[in-house]
């Protein structure tokens, strides 16, 4: 952002903030009437539509210069094949309705501070990716009616937040079934961290498939770790290095599933003869892996089009049907999965 357009847009936030506080309304109430939405009473409107025209407020589109609609998308960090596609997802979905996408991360702002930021900058609303939303924060959005939508939420939203995500249980368990299917009993998990609503649910639909199938859950063989390569590396040789190892891995994420290749390849184990491994997320990592992952597939391109829809909708003041929205994974199968190397020898 330029100097004059950053300058111009803290003397709007500022004017915007002291007509909050005259009326003695939240800074949201005061977007509201700005971007003429209808979800504000009429008295209320009357006196901030006369402070900003006391004050000289123009507004873009009065002014001849009528910028896009645009959407704010924060991430924890722009870092992982997961949150590549995400955004891919958000901003190629924004852009077919004629909406920009603004992108940031909480690595150095906090959401509250995002918040403030998506009502200066006039947004529509903010798409929250993978991020742990604190309780005063849900309280703001809530009472001040701020739309936003969240994609895969750490912790467990208010009702009153939509969110989107994907059959993370389901998922798990179509995984873990497969390598049942294919003759394994002694399988081993790179989860994600209990604190995680999509890493507990797979690590849920991975016990529910095993018990399913009558095989004992062995604390032993399952690790949990963020979702990161070095983690799930050095977890994975924890595992892998015994005597009575796991003939396969299903991994919470691809990220995982590369750390648990790259441990097998230091302990010599051959993927998939020794080894099978399976992921979840299908990034585009999945496929150049070495060998190419089998894994459940996230439609992220569908993730993004419905957290833009949702949260268009609210900026309309519609709300949605239902506060959670999961959308349907997909089992791809590749080479990194094959029968355990004991159903395959034959007697001579």
């Amino acid at each position: 952002m330029t100097g004059p357009a950053r300058s111009r847009r803290n003397a709007q936030y500022g004017l915007l903030t002291a007509i909050a506080d005259e009326v003695g309304v939240s800074l949201a109430t005061v977007s509201k009437v700005v971007h003429r939405r209808h979800d504000v009473s009429e008295a209320t409107r009357a006196r901030i539509e006369a402070l900003l025209a006391e004050r000289g407020y123009v507004r873009d589109w009065e002014s001849g210069a009528r910028r896009p609609r645009q959407i704010l998308a924060v991430f924890r960090d722009l870092a992982g094949p997961y949150t590549l596609e995400v955004v891919r997802g958000i901003v190629e979905s924004a852009a077919e309705v004629g909406v920009h996408t603004v992108v940031g991360t909480t690595s150095r702002r906090s959401i509250a501070r995002w918040l403030e930021e998506s009502v200066a900058l006039g947004t529509a609303g903010v798409v929250i990716v993978i991020s742990a939303l604190a309780e005063q924060d849900q309280r703001r959005i809530v009472d001040q009616g701020l739309p936003v939508v969240l994609v895969d939420p750490l912790n467990a939203p208010s009702e009153d937040i939509p969110s989107v995500g994907v059959t993370n249980w389901h998922g798990a368990t179509t995984a873990v079934q497969h390598l049942i299917d294919l003759g394994h009993r002694r399988i081993g998990m790179l989860a994600g961290r209990s604190s995680s609503l999509a890493g507990s649910a797979r690590l849920h639909g991975y016990r529910a498939a095993l018990a399913e199938a009558g095989i004992p859950y062995d604390s032993a063989l399952v690790r949990s770790t963020d979702f990161d390569y070095g983690e799930a590396l050095r977890a994975a040789r924890h595992v892998l290095d015994r005597s009575d190892r796991p003939t396969a891995l299903f991994a919470a994420s691809d990220v995982q599933a590369l750390g648990a290749l790259e441990a097998a390849r230091q302990l010599g184990v051959a993927v998939p003869a020794g080894l099978s491994v399976m992921s979840f997320d299908d990034t585009l990592v999945a496929a150049m892996a070495s060998p190419p992952l089998s894994a459940i597939r996230q439609p992220f391109r569908e993730l993004g089009q419905e957290a833009t829809r949702v949260l268009l909708h609210l900026a309309d003041g519609r709300p949605p049907a239902t506060s959670r929205r999961e959308l349907a994974t997909e089992l791809v199968v590749r080479t990194s999965t094959a029968p355990p190397l004991a159903n395959l020898v034959r007697p001579v």
